[in-house]
């Protein structure tokens, strides 16, 4: 699978993957993104600052993500340059259930690497329980809980090794882990 920065002219096949996985979820009863979380115009605007990277296989977009440098909105307490953030993953419905998810994250990880970046870090509503298991599966730890508006968000890192980096000792950082709020 290829998995490669998204070109400006790309936004459209990105909202796409982003706009079918919000219709799947919503049908299922357990509506996610926004119109305006997955509208074209936002996509653009990702898109053209190379925030989203499509997965590929024999030229079929198998799905998306958006990697960003910083997440002050959910991580506001984390210093600049730790850490990569996962939002946005999205999986085309034909390719459900082969492992695109878990290749997205790879690709994520060894992103965060290459960055020099000790931390890997994503956000999901609290009460998914089958996208928290995955990222647990993965290797996350949940880092914390947090509360915006009505909703829970479940707060969830991964440390990884930079490139150039001592093993890690696996002893507690200032990044510790933080109370629910």
């Amino acid at each position: 699978m290829q998995i490669e920065q998204a070109k400006p002219s790309e936004a459209a096949t990105v909202a796409a993957v982003l706009n079918e996985a919000a219709r799947w979820i919503a049908a299922e009863g357990r509506p996610l993104w926004s119109a305006a979380d997955v509208a074209l115009e936002r996509i653009q605007r990702d898109t053209d600052a190379g925030s989203y990277f499509i997965a590929r296989e024999g030229g079929d977009v198998a799905g998306v993500v958006r990697i960003d440098l910083e997440d002050p909105g959910f991580w506001p307490e984390m210093e600049s340059g730790d850490s990569l953030y996962v939002h946005k993953l999205a999986v085309s419905r034909a390719w459900a259930g082969r492992g695109v998810s878990v290749r997205l994250l790879e690709f994520a990880r060894e992103r965060t690497t290459q960055a020099g970046r000790p931390y890997l870090r994503l956000d999901c509503v609290a009460d998914r329980a089958p996208l928290r298991s995955l990222y647990e599966r993965f290797g996350f730890s949940l880092h914390s809980v947090i509360h915006k508006g009505e909703r829970a968000f479940a707060r969830y890192e991964m440390r990884v090794q930079a490139v150039g980096a001592p093993p890690d000792t696996g002893k507690p950082t200032s990044c510790g882990k933080l109370p629910t709020v």
